[in-house]
């Protein structure tokens, strides 16, 4: 009886079984499929129908194992035999698979179940006397994914910003895109049955010429703006606009890539656009975005999207958050999509993949001509493996060939993986879909000897929040002070701000030995923006140690440079540590780790311990963790690298913390800069030194806190 009811409360969600003897249910089928399945396989014949079968002899045999196991109303020697003949299935299918590999890929976490597949489950169920219910379950096990836009736990997390249905209400109708259903390409003659993904990555594999398109010539190096595009730039934006709509755009660090990633969208019109990206250079890409297409604007993702613009052409979310975004960006209509640091998708199992894969698909279901973009720095050549991911998202892979154009291109070859001359053709073939790279050394011309980047980062969380409260008492001390000396003076408020005046509590805020031995003052300030940048910068200069070789990390405080060394040795990179305290010997023997050992990538070094005297000019790129209080500082601090013997043009990625002093700083470093160089050439003005930079911060901080008194006063 209590059998009986267990089964009726599962009528709704699993077949029914009947009664069975040794030689009914669904074992005796399933043997009989898997030995049809073997021999196809033993003599060859893997097609897609030997697939599809493999795929759910393995998943039924998965259901049936764990009924088994769960029916503790079957006598244990019953139960015991069950599961001694389905091991037996298993023994079967894995040494089929062992036969053919390329099997496994059915039973993955992302494998896709086929309708196909659906139906054949239905008529094997059917076939062992199993009542299929009308609406049929998920498929179990680890494989159950119906369509790659089902993601278990998305639906729980999935947010849709109030901005978003705005949009959503204001233009709830998509416009039909008739060309994508009109787009077909041939089914492929030569090459049916061959696999081919292995021998495409061989190809690359093998080495051989870099590995770039032929890009067209530009017709002009300036946009919008008045803007000017270094001519490698201007080449893939040209592509572009000639209807290329496909890149993989893998440029060495320091070449330009977001640029030429926001002007290419521009040009192919491909909005709205989204950009996924890590979370560090979130910010800067919001930057970026106002810099080169102020007429698109752009909205950055932060949480569950709250302070988004719904409205905006340029959509910007890292991949962290990527998860409760999936739903609202599926019916979004995007045109367009950017991978940055696409290298984070090479596990297509990830959470992460799979998003964006799904998007990618979406994407191009939807619209004809989508522009797609992957951006990473890492070479081709490495660890090519993790590029299918990248290939799939790009739609010239699917997840066991390659589809589209690609396949195309490989038919109109006229050869067979098994023929001379495939490698390289089909390598070709490859390039010419959109790959694009080129190093540093290649356009040298292009480029300035030496250039400072910022790459502004959002600080969130408690941290940011100690920051902003770090500068509201500073500022509200300043305005106490300034309200006092109008009331000594007695004049009258209303009359407006007194410029002198602010100039004058700021210069003395700057010299007030109580105030330098708190940690409210502006050094306080500055060493808490410090501490909080310095995991972001070291999860910058890691993707930049793997993307472009070895860098150099700078600090100006012990406690950001141990924040910094315990990222790189979470994260695998050897680094060589050279600080203030050690003997000559010890120092010396760091700096010729980093110098000497190709697997140590990153120097990290003290701003005034390292910023003078030693030669690090095996590496082009560094990072500047924390900002100088002088041009003078940062500039000595760069020729560690930018010296004789150095053969690439060298790139400062100065870490600036968005919406705090930090972005101020960096401003009055650069105009300081500017006055400096007027006075070496010749000039009446004196050189700036750092005092200039910390009064100017002062004084900036005392008088957004007027106005921001004034607008509230007057609201």
């Amino acid at each position: 009886m209590a059998r009986g009811a267990q089964r009726h409360r599962g009528a709704r969600s699993r077949p029914q079984r009947r009664p069975r003897h040794d030689n009914d249910g669904i074992i005796p089928v399933l043997a009989k499929v898997v030995r049809e399945v073997e021999s196809a396989v033993q003599h060859g014949r893997a097609s897609s129908s030997t697939r599809t079968s493999f795929q759910v002899v393995a998943l039924l045999m998965r259901e049936e194992r764990a009924r088994v196991r769960a029916e503790e109303a079957t006598p244990a020697a019953r139960r015991a035999e069950e599961l001694k003949r389905l091991d037996g299935i298993a023994t079967i299918l894995a040494t089929t698979a062992a036969r053919d590999t390329t099997l496994l890929g059915l039973l993955g976490e992302d494998a896709v179940i086929s309708e196909r597949a659906r139906s054949l489950r239905r008529e094997l169920l059917e076939a062992a006397g199993i009542e299929v219910p009308d609406e049929p379950d998920e498929l179990a096990g680890p494989v159950g994914r119906s369509t790659p836009e089902e993601t278990p736990g998305a639906e729980e997390r999935g947010v849709v910003p109030q901005s978003v249905a705005s949009r959503q209400l204001a233009n709830p109708f998509l416009p039909p895109d008739y060309s994508v259903a009109a787009k077909r390409t041939a089914k492929p003659r030569r090459l049916a049955g061959w696999e081919l993904i292995q021998p495409l990555l061989r190809a690359f594999e093998d080495g051989g010429a870099l590995s770039c398109m032929d890009l067209p010539s530009p017709a002009t190096t300036r946009v919008v703006g008045g803007r000017e595009l270094m001519p490698h730039q201007a080449g893939l934006v040209a592509a572009a606009a000639a209807g290329h709509r496909t890149f993989l755009l893998a440029d060495e660090p320091g070449l330009g890539k977001t640029a030429q990633a926001l002007l290419a969208a521009q040009v192919a019109d491909a909005y709205p656009l989204l950009v996924v990206v890590p979370n560090v250079v979130k910010r800067n890409w919001a930057h970026e975005a106002e810099l080169w297409t102020p007429d698109h604007p752009a909205t950055v993702v932060y949480g569950d999207g709250d302070t988004i613009d719904g409205f905006a052409d340029i959509i910007i979310v890292n991949y962290e958050v990527l998860d409760r975004h999936v739903g609202w960006l599926r019916e979004l209509g995007l045109r367009g999509m950017v991978v940055d640091e696409a290298h984070y998708i090479k596990n297509r199992k990830s959470q992460r993949s799979q998003h964006v894969l799904q998007l990618s698909e979406r994407i191009r279901a939807r619209t004809a001509e989508p522009l797609l973009m992957a951006l990473t720095g890492t070479p081709l050549i490495n660890d090519i493996e993790d590029f299918t991911a990248i290939w799939q998202f790009l739609g010239w892979i699917d997840e066991s060939k390659p589809v589209g154009e690609l396949m195309a291109a490989l038919e109109e070859i006229g050869l067979t993986p098994g023929d001379r001359g495939f490698s390289a053709a089909a390598r070709a073939a490859v390039v010419d879909r959109g790959i694009v790279r080129r190093r540093k050394v290649d356009v040298a011309a292009d480029l300035p000897a030496r250039r400072v980047a910022d790459v502004p980062v959002e600080i969130d969380g408690e941290a940011g929040r100690s920051i902003r409260a770090a500068e509201q008492r500073l500022a509200r001390r300043l305005l106490a002070r300034y309200e006092r000396a109008l009331e000594l003076r007695d004049v009258v408020e209303g009359e407006g701000v007194d410029h002198a005046l602010v100039r004058q509590v700021a210069a003395r805020e700057r010299a007030n030995k109580t105030a330098k031995s708190s940690e409210e003052n502006v050094f306080g300030v500055m060493r808490r923006i410090g501490q909080a940048k310095a995991g972001l910068a070291a999860d910058y200069a890691a993707q930049l140690a793997r993307s472009a070789g070895k860098v150099v990390f700078f600090a100006k405080h012990i406690d950001v440079m141990d924040a910094a060394e315990e990222t790189f040795t979470r994260r695998g990179i050897r680094f060589a540590s050279i600080r203030g305290g050690q003997t000559s010997s010890v120092r010396q023997k760091n700096i010729e780790a980093f110098t000497g050992d190709p697997d140590v990538a990153v120097a990290v070094c003290s701003l005034t311990a390292a910023g003078v005297g030693i030669n690090l000019q095996v590496a082009s790129n560094m990072v500047l963790a924390e900002l100088s209080w002088t041009d003078a500082e940062q500039t000595q601090a760069i020729d560690r690298v930018h010296r004789i013997g150095q053969d690439e043009p060298v790139t400062a990625w100065r870490i600036v913390a968005a919406r705090t002093l930090d972005t101020r700083i960096a401003e009055l470093i650069d105009s300081k800069a500017g006055l400096a160089a007027r006075a070496l050439d010749g000039a009446d003005e004196d050189v700036a030194d750092s005092s200039d930079v910390q009064l100017e911060a002062l004084v900036t901080l005392l008088e957004d806190a007027l106005e921001e008194r004034v607008s509230s006063r007057a609201s």
